[in-house]
C-alpha cells in the first residue's frame, strides 16, 4: 500500500532526488560500469562515500553569500562558480573519517552519472530508474520557464526532481521491495551510518545514512528510510517502513517545515496496514 498525503498536484522533490541519483548510480554498479569502492580517478574518495555524504567534501548551502543570492532571487551561479566560492576542492575531513551532508558530493555523482552514461541527467534518470519502476512523468526543472519565476531551480545544482508526490511514494515503494537492484546492492543502499543521536523537534530517535537514504527508528519504534527535503517555500518527505514491506508514505507542505513532514509519514506509517 502506498499512503500519501498530497492533493496531486506537481511538487518539487527538493533532496528526495538524492535518493533517485543514488538508484541510478547503483544501477551503473550493477551494470558494472562503476564501482563502489574504489577512489574515483584523480579523487581520494570512493562513490560509496559519495552517496554516504562520507567523502570529506563541504557543502554550499554553508555560504551566506549562497542564501543572499536565493531570497533576492538571482539566477544560480554557474556551477564552476560555486564550486570555487565553496573551496570545493579542500576536503574538511580525510575521506571515510567522518560524515556531513554535502550537496556538493551529489553534484559530483550527478556529473559522474552523466559522464558515465553520456546522457543528460533526466535521460540517465529516466534510463536507468523511471522507465524500470514504472514511474512516468518525472521531470527535471532545468530553468525557471520550467518550474518558477520566483526561484532558479538550477540552485539545486545535483538537480531538482518535480512531479506528483503520489509518483515519489510509488518510486520508493518499487525501489525497496522490487528488482531494480539485486538484494546485495540494496542493502548496501541501506546499510546505515549513525549520524547522533535523536533530533530535537523531530521523530528520529535514531538517526543513519545510508546510500541516499535517510533511514533510523522514530520515537514511534518504526524503522524507516527514505529522505526529506526542503527549499523555498515548501518541504517534502517520502520513507517507506523497512519492518512492513508495504508501507510507503509521502508528505508536502507549504513553507519550509522538515519536522512536520516526517512526523505526518511516521504517523502515516504507524497507523495506516
Amino acid at each position: 500500500m502506498v499512503a500519501c498525503d498530497g492533493d496531486g498536484s506537481d511538487v518539487p522533490w527538493w533532496s528526495f532526488t538524492k535518493t533517485v541519483i543514488a538508484a541510478a548510480a547503483l544501477a551503473l554498479v550493477r551494470d558494472g560500469r562503476l564501482v563502489l569502492d574504489e577512489p574515483l580517478t584523480d579523487r581520494p574518495y570512493t562513490l560509496r562515500q559519495l552517496l554516504q555524504h562520507r567523502a570529506g567534501l563541504t557543502e554550499y548551502g554553508r555560504l551566506p553569500a549562497y542564501h543572499e543570492a536565493v531570497a533576492r532571487n538571482e539566477d544560480a551561479w554557474p556551477i564552476d562558480e560555486m564550486l570555487a566560492r565553496s573551496d570545493a576542492d579542500r576536503l574538511v575531513y580525510e575521506p571515510g573519517e567522518g560524515w556531513d551532508y554535502s550537496n556538493i558530493g551529489y553534484t559530483f555523482v550527478r556529473r559522474l552519472i552523466e559522464q558515465t552514461t553520456d546522457r543528460p541527467l533526466d535521460d540517465a534518470l529516466e534510463h536507468l530508474v523511471m522507465k524500470p519502476l514504472g514511474v512516468a512523468g518525472v521531470r527535471l526543472a532545468t530553468d525557471r520557464a520550467h518550474y518558477s519565476p520566483d526561484y532558479d531551480p538550477r540552485w539545486v545544482y545535483h538537480g531538482l526532481l518535480v512531479e506528483p508526490l503520489q509518483q515519489a511514494a510509488l518510486l520508493l515503494q518499487r525501489l525497496m521491495v522490487g528488482d531494480l537492484l539485486p538484494p546485495p546492492l540494496l542493502s548496501a543502499m541501506c546499510d546505515r551510518y549513525s549520524v547522533g543521536g535523536p533530533i530535537a523537534g523531530r521523530p528520529w530517535k535514531t538517526p543513519s545514512y545510508g546510500l541516499g537514504l535517510m533511514i533510523g527508528e522514530t520515537t514511534g519504534g518504526e524503522l524507516i528510510a527514505g529522505h526529506t527535503g526542503g527549499g523555498p517555500g515548501s518541504a517534502v518527505a517520502v520513507y517507506h517502513r523497512l519492518d512492513r514491506s508495504t508501507g510507503t508514505a509521502a508528505a508536502h507542505e507549504v513553507g519550509n517545515d522538515d519536522a512536520s513532514v516526517e512526523e505526518v509519514c511516521a504517523t502515516l506509517l504507524r497507523t495506516r496496514p
